[in-house]
């Protein structure tokens, strides 16, 4: 006998790969669900102290519909369950095939009424939404449902829809658009980076004093000029011993640099420092410490020559040239992208505070559980335990996660409608092209990947955020070379 399920059509909001908002009709099961939603079949750590309960609808765009289907169809259902499960129960006492229907309505009762209302309910629901011309967003919830054989049955569904939006104005909305070319500036400081990162630190072999540049081995004891800190300084003392210091570096304490300033190997310093209230090291924050410092000499950083050696060092290059040719290529759009997804973000912020309209509770809900979810996964990913991440304060984060959850899913709804407007569309070309990026990043073959997308109705949901990803870069080309100011 085939089980009974849990829930008619649960309706589980899935995401696409980029893990975007989906406001579409599709995103709602066309089959309304009147039981409580399970957690068979999640196994994400911690997924059980986070998943909502079913949402609190937002009047504002809650409708309710009343659906009735003839008592003919519920009696010929009835009939068809029935017989079927008249032929495939077993059930002592009687022969397969024998059980009279007295016993298997009484024994089967809510597993029949439940493949009845699973059999009749979703198609008329789906007639009922085409006939009003409806498109709900969230999982329909089925109140007073009223079934008996022989009669009509009739029930009321209550689901969110997308709200009316007016858009207009859209093209008067302008942010600064910063100039995304690589500056030079910009491409030496990498390129110092880049050596910074292969020096070597060489010993200073000339007799002379400390200066700027210079990094001094040193030994040091330190005494807080506080009395309340006494305790805390015999708990955790002030010393080092072998300690690099860069006199004059950015890092450096403004003390330490003057005090080791032409000082000599072998000579020893007393000084005091006082440190910054925002110092990083709570205990010296906002104190003053007595240092006695030995000096036990000087070395120097030294930069690899930046030569055709060097180049092929770091990875796959003919020559400097090569290297430095694709090193600036490599900033360039990489800025260019950092600074365009910058603007486009502002550029949806200043949309978003023009058009106010409200929101589905129940798409806040799904986008909040998808930044937990990604947040959940950063975590795990960082070593966190499953059973540290079970004492998490879920309620605490979903609220915290509220305000961008509600602006993610309006900037969705404004883009869509935006792209409605500019006629954007997305050729088989540009999702082919994502399939085999997305390929890449899973290891997952194309064929593959395609199926499953299509068998999970997510190869439309990456068609739809490559739309809106198209229609936010209309709206930042327009911006023209506005100067940021």
């Amino acid at each position: 006998m085939r089980p009974v399920p849990s829930e008619i059509g649960s309706g589980r909001h899935t995401l696409t790969s980029a893990e975007t908002t989906d406001t579409t009709p599709e995103a709602a099961t066309a089959e309304p669900a009147h039981e409580e939603h399970t957690h068979e079949g999640h196994d994400h750590p911690g997924h059980e102290h986070h998943e909502h309960a079913k949402p609190t609808l937002n009047p504002a765009v809650t409708r309710e519909v009343e659906v009735e289907a003839p008592a003919e169809e519920v009696t010929k259902t009835f009939r068809s369950v029935l017989k079927r499960y008249q032929k495939l129960a077993r059930i002592p006492g009687f022969r397969p095939g024998k059980v009279p229907e007295a016993v298997l309505r009484n024994r089967f009762a809510g597993a029949i009424r439940e493949e009845v209302v699973e059999a009749v309910l979703p198609q008329h629901f789906r007639e009922a939404m085409a006939k009003q011309n409806l498109h709900p967003v969230s999982q329909p919830q089925v109140t007073d449902l009223q079934l008996e054989e022989g009669k009509p049955l009739h029930f009321k569904a209550i689901f969110e829809v997308l709200p009316e939006v007016t858009i207009d104005g859209y093209q008067d909305v302008k942010v600064d658009k910063p100039d995304t070319s690589l500056t030079e500036a910009e491409f030496d400081a990498e390129l110092d980076r880049i050596r910074d990162s292969r020096s070597t630190m060489e010993p200073v072999e000339e007799e002379r004093g400390l200066a700027d540049g210079d990094w001094a081995q040193i030994s040091f004891k330190g005494a807080l000029q506080d009395e309340t800190a006494e305790g805390e300084a015999a708990e955790h003392p002030i010393e080092g011993s072998d300690v690099s210091v860069e006199v004059g570096g950015k890092d450096t304490v403004a003390a330490f640099s003057d005090a080791l300033r032409s000082a000599r190997p072998g000579q020893e310093l007393k000084f005091e420092a006082t440190y910054p209230a925002d110092f990083g090291q709570k205990r010296l924050a906002g104190k003053t410490v007595a240092y006695d410092v030995e000096v036990k000499g000087i070395r120097k950083k030294v930069q690899p020559v930046l030569d055709d050696q060097f180049a092929k060092e770091l990875g796959d290059y003919e020559s400097v040239e090569d290297f430095k040719q694709k090193l600036r290529e490599h900033l360039a759009s990489d800025k260019q992208h950092r600074l365009l997804a910058d603007t486009r973000n502002r550029l949806m912020d200043a949309l978003i505070a023009r058009f106010d309209f409200p929101v589905p509770e129940s798409l806040v809900q799904n986008q909040i559980d998808t930044r937990l979810e990604r947040g959940l996964r950063a975590l795990a990913a960082q070593g966190m335990r499953t059973e540290d991440m079970r004492k998490l304060d879920f309620e605490h984060l979903r609220e915290a996660q509220r305000e961008s959850a509600v602006n993610e899913v309006k900037g969705t709804i404004l883009l869509d409608r935006i792209g409605d407007a500019e006629k954007v569309e997305v050729a088989d070309e540009e999702v082919e092209r994502e399939l085999q990026v997305i390929s890449l990043q899973t290891r997952e073959p194309l064929e593959t990947l395609r199926e499953r997308l299509t068998r999970e109705g997510n190869l439309a949901r990456i068609r739809e955020q490559l739309r809106r990803e198209k229609t936010g870069n209309l709206l930042v080309e327009r911006l023209g070379s506005i100067p940021a100011r």
